[in-house]
Parts: structure tokens; sequence; C-alpha cells
């Protein structure tokens, strides 16, 4: 028996805990979660440096998983593009069983080897491509159809698994071993192998991001200003980087389309709207680099 499917011996009785034992028990057992991902930290940062180069040649990141591990996927798909304007079609988040799993339970679909095969080749999974494979078994035959699928097709592979010695993380070019033993309800991984599967999606795409420079030191500098509350927010993020007052950091951007990277050059440097664009055209994206500061 995996250790995530293994009884939880601990709280054998927890349905007789009051209630402030019982949150008490199942918040001291989710810091277990951050623990397992910091372990693997060094894992995470090897898929981060490998992924990069295929991103620069136009490759996409590719999430696959089945039920929770499917749906943590694609919330991490779906906030890159609000968050780094990274393009929502190198985003994608493929769940066994379809759209109608991210809400409804679709019964048998992980099961699947053929249909996690058959969803990437469907997608057109390439050479180019990072996909990024999650399961708290590592071993769910719709996400071992879709590594298949994805090393036939020369992409970059990266297993997330909960427990150690899983085929999953054995298969894939890089595999990371979230550690996080028996669930406080026995066998139910949307607690803490659910959570440290989300801290570690979400330390590797905000380290891509971050790569890629969508981050200026560490402001949202690439947030997309589609709402009045993320209007304010890229004034405030302009301001904060250049000193302007409120009223030259917002027409500003109101020049340059909202887009606070520009903002920031056309202030530090004194340019037109047209002529940062071009700056950064040329400094792939880079604030830091279109001003001319030094890396520390």
């Amino acid at each position: 028996m995996t250790a995530t499917e293994s009884p939880n011996t601990l709280h054998g009785d927890l349905d007789l805990y009051s209630s402030v034992a019982m949150a008490e028990a199942l918040i001291a057992d989710q810091r277990l979660a951050v623990e397992a991902v910091y372990a693997a930290h060094a894992k995470i940062a090897e898929a981060v440096d490998a992924a990069l180069p295929r991103m620069a040649r136009g490759g996409r990141l590719i999430y696959v998983g089945a039920g929770t591990s499917g749906r943590l996927g694609v919330l991490d798909s779906a906030e890159l593009h609000p968050t780094f304007s990274w393009p929502q079609e190198r985003a994608l988040g493929i769940l066994a069983g379809g759209t109608k799993a991210v809400f409804d339970a679709v019964e048998g679909a992980e099961d699947s080897r053929a249909d996690g095969i058959a969803d990437l080749e469907r997608h057109g999974v390439n050479a180019h491509d990072v996909v990024l494979l999650i399961t708290a078994s590592g071993g769910t035959p719709y996400v071992m159809g879709a590594l298949l699928a994805a090393r036939r097709a020369g992409a970059l592979t990266v297993g997330f698994a909960n427990n150690p010695g899983a085929a999953l993380t054995a298969g894939a070019d890089i595999g990371i071993t979230l550690d996080t033993g028996a669930e406080m309800i026995s066998r139910s991984t949307r607690l803490k192998a659910g959570t440290a599967q989300k801290v570690a999606l979400n330390t590797f795409s905000t380290m891509m991001m971050v790569s890629m420079h969508k981050v200026y030191g560490n402001l949202m500098v690439d947030v997309r200003a589609t709402n009045a509350k993320l209007v304010a927010r890229t004034v405030a993020l302009t301001k904060h980087a250049t000193g302007a007052t409120d009223a030259l950091a917002a027409s500003t951007l109101q020049a340059c389309g909202h887009n606070v990277k520009r903002a920031i050059v056309m202030i530090n440097k004194g340019l037109v709207a047209s002529v940062a664009e071009k700056l950064l055209e040329d400094n792939a994206g880079s604030v830091r680099a279109a001003l001319g500061e030094a890396a520390s």
C-alpha cells in the first residue's frame, strides 16, 4: 500500500474531536505539505532550468492530471494570463474527463491510459512543449498515458507525485516527489497531497515567469489591467518602481495602454511609448536590461 493510501494512525478518533481540536489537527497536518515541497526545491529548480529553453523556442506549458491534481493544473494554467500576460494558448490545462470534470467527478475518467494518450495527441504535443504531469499516487493510468504520448513527441516531461518511488517520477525526464505521507482522512488526497501540489505548481510557474522577465524586482509588471482594481494596481506598481506622482503614473499608463513595463521605461528614461516598447523588445522584455541596470 502506498503512503498516500495508508490509513493515518495518529487520528483514528477524528470524528470525536472538538471543533477546536479538529481545526488544530487539520491545519497542523497541512504544514507538512509545505515541508514536502521545500524538500523538493532543488528538483523544482532543475525543472525550471530545463523548461526555459523550450519556452524560448515558443513551447507551451501543458498541465495534465485527474481529479484534484488535474483541477490544480487547470487553475495554475488559467492564472498565468491575467497575472503575467502569458499567452493563453501557451498554457493548457488538460483534465481527465474534460471540462465537465472541473466541477463534477467523471467516473472512471482517470482509469483510461488510452484517453491520456489521445488527449495529448489531440493537442498536438511537440518537442518544444513542457508537460507537467500531476498525480498523488504517481501511477494514475490517464496520466501515465499522457506521459507516454509526451515522451514520444520529445516534450520535456516533469512528473509530480506524492509517493516515493512512483512510476510517474521514475518515467518522467524530471521526477519531483512531494512526500506528504498518509492523509488525516485516509486516502483523501485533496488534503495535504493537494496542498503540496498547489505549492509546487505555484512555485514552478512563478519561477518560470520571473525568469522570463515578467517581473521587475518583485513587482508584477506584466499584469493585464482588465478591471478597475487592476487599473489601480498598474498605477501603484508604476509609482513604486519610478517614484512618480499619481498623476504622472496615470497619464503615462494611459499613453501606453496601461502597460506597466513601458510606463516604467518611459518615466525613468524620458521616452515616448513607441521608443520604450522597442527598447523592451530589444532586451527580451526585461525592464532591468532596458533601463541599463546591472544584475546584482
